[in-house]
C-alpha cells in the first residue's frame, strides 16, 4: 500500500498485504447468504451485503453504482448521499478499476471495484476497524460476488435501473437503451467500450458488441431522424444484426440482414453505420462501411490516416432500385496495441459558443492523449464524452456516439 492523494491509499498489490491477527470466518453462515443471494430482491442487496460482510469477518459493507452517464456512485441504499466519479476516493477506485482505502480514527474504508467482466458497474465500500491481507482480500472476494449478483439481476429489475438515473427519461431513449449492451465487454486479448449521449434524450444512434467464440463484432449506428421512428430504425437494425450473428451468418450476410428487415418493416427510413467483426486470435479485422463515417485506426499514439478508408456504400435499408447488389467487405491486419474508433457524426459536429466545432483532430487528440497517460480504455471515453458535453454547454444538438475497440493478444 502507498499513501496518494487526499488521504487515500493506493492498494497495489495485495497479495503482498501483511496479513494481522486473522478473524474467524463463519463459513455455514456464508454459505446461507450465498444460497440467499440467488432469490434476494434487488432492493434485499444493501442489507444482504452488510450480513455477508460479517460473516467474513469485516464491518460493514454499502454498494453504489454509477450513474447512467457516470458522474455519480449512487448508493443502494436510499438514505445514503450519492458521491461524484471525479472527486472523491469511491470515484476514484471507480475510474482506476483498483482497491482505494480511507483510513479514519474510528477504522478504514476500503472502495473496491465492482466490475463484471470488463464492465466497471460501482463501488463496493467495506468498512473495518483494522485492515490486514486478510481482509482486503475477503472484501475483493465480497466484490467479486456482488457484482455477479446485481449483473444477473440488473437484468428484469426496474429498481435497479431507476437508481442509476437522475433525469427523466423519455420514450425513444427508453426504448432504444432497452437494446443495447452493457457499455463495455472484453476478454483477455480485445476489449470493446462505448458512450451515448444525451443519456436521456437519445434518439437514432446505437452501438453493440458481441463476443463469439473467438470473434469480436462491433457496429455503430446513426439513424434517419431524431425521433421514436429513428429509435425503432436503429433497434430493428440490432435486432437483425443479431439475429444473423446467432444465425452463423459472415459479416456481408450480416448487413445484407439488416438491409432486408428495414427495407420490410421501416420502408421509409435508414441509417448509416459500420459493422466490425475482429479475429482476436489473428487481428484480422473486416468491415462493411454503409454511408458513415470511416473508421480510424490509433497506432502507437498516433491515427494512421486513411488506413480504414473504403469505397462509398450506400446506408443500411434503401429499397427498390436504391438498394444496393451486395455489400464490399474490407479487410485489414491489426498489429498489438491497436486501437479502432467507430464514432457518429455529432461527436465532431459538436460546436461551442463561438460556432467552432469540436473537430476530429481535437477527438482523436483526446483519446490518444488520454491513452498514453495510462487511461483504461473505458475511462478514456467516460472523459472524452464528457469533454464533448462541457464543449457545447451540455446542449447536443445531435446524438453523439462513440465506440471503441482495442486488440491486445499479448494479455492472454
Amino acid at each position: 500500500m502507498k499513501l496518494g492523494t487526499e488521504g487515500v491509499i493506493f492498494v497495489s498489490d495485495t497479495s503482498r498485504v501483511s496479513s494481522g491477527p486473522d478473524t474467524a470466518v463463519d463459513e455455514n453462515r456464508l454459505e446461507e447468504l450465498i444460497v440467499e443471494a440467488q432469490t434476494a430482491l434487488p432492493v434485499e442487496l444493501p442489507a444482504l451485503a452488510n450480513r455477508c460482510a460479517s460473516a467474513l469477518g469485516l464491518d460493514a459493507a454499502s454498494i453504489y453504482l454509477v450513474d447512467l452517464q457516470q458522474q455519480l456512485l449512487i448508493p443502494l441504499d436510499e438514505a445514503s448521499e450519492p458521491l461524484p466519479v471525479d472527486s472523491s476516493s469511491a470515484g476514484c477506485a471507480y475510474r482506476t478499476v483498483s482497491p482505494r482505502v480511507a483510513q479514519a480514527d474510528d477504522g478504514s474504508t476500503l472502495w473496491m471495484p465492482l466490475v463484471d467482466g470488463a464492465e466497471r458497474l460501482g463501488v463496493l465500500a467495506v468498512r473495518t476497524s483494522s485492515l490486514d491481507g486478510a481482509r482486503i482480500r475477503r472484501s475483493r472476494m465480497l466484490a467479486h460476488l456482488f457484482a455477479m449478483l446485481i449483473t444477473s439481476k440488473r437484468a428484469y429489475s426496474d429498481w435497479l435501473a431507476a437508481r442509476t438515473r437522475t433525469a427523466t427519461m423519455r420514450l425513444p431513449a427508453e426504448m432504444l437503451r432497452a437494446f443495447l449492451p452493457p457499455r463495455t465487454i472484453g476478454s483477455s486479448r480485445c476489449v470493446s467500450t462505448a458512450v451515448l449521449e444525451p443519456a436521456y434524450d437519445v434518439a437514432g444512434d446505437a452501438f453493440d458488441h458481441s463476443v463469439v467464440k473467438n470473434f469480436l463484432h462491433t457496429m455503430i449506428l446513426d439513424g434517419m431522424g431524431h425521433d421514436l421512428t429513428a429509435g425503432l430504425t436503429t433497434s430493428v437494425a440490432m435486432a437483425a444484426a443479431r439475429n444473423a450473428r446467432r444465425g452463423g451468418a459472415d459479416l456481408a450476410d450480416v448487413v445484407g440482414s439488416v438491409d432486408r428487415a428495414l427495407a420490410q418493416w421501416v420502408p421509409d427510413y435508414f441509417c448509416t453505420g459500420v459493422l466490425c467483426r475482429l479475429d482476436a486470435d489473428t487481428g484480422v479485422l473486416r468491415w462493411v462501411n454503409c454511408g458513415h463515417p470511416p473508421p480510424l485506426l490509433i497506432r502507437a499514439e498516433r491515427v494512421l490516416a486513411g488506413a480504414l478508408d473504403s469505397p462509398p456504400q450506400p446506408p443500411i435499408g434503401l429499397a427498390g432500385p436504391l438498394a444496393p447488389a451486395a455489400r464490399q467487405v474490407h479487410e485489414a491486419t491489426l498489429e498489438p496495441g491497436d486501437c479502432v474508433l467507430l464514432y457518429t457524426d455529432g461527436v465532431v459536429e459538436a460546436r461551442d459558443a463561438d460556432g467552432a466545432e469540436f473537430g476530429l483532430d481535437r477527438f482523436t487528440d483526446f483519446i490518444i492523449r488520454s491513452s498514453s497517460a495510462g487511461q483504461r480504455p473505458a475511462e478514456v471515453l467516460r472523459l472524452l464524452i464528457h469533454a464533448i458535453l462541457d464543449y457545447q454547454r451540455n446542449q447536443l444538438r445531435d446524438d453523439v456516439t462513440i465506440l471503441l475497440f482495442e486488440w491486445s493478444p499479448q494479455r492472454r
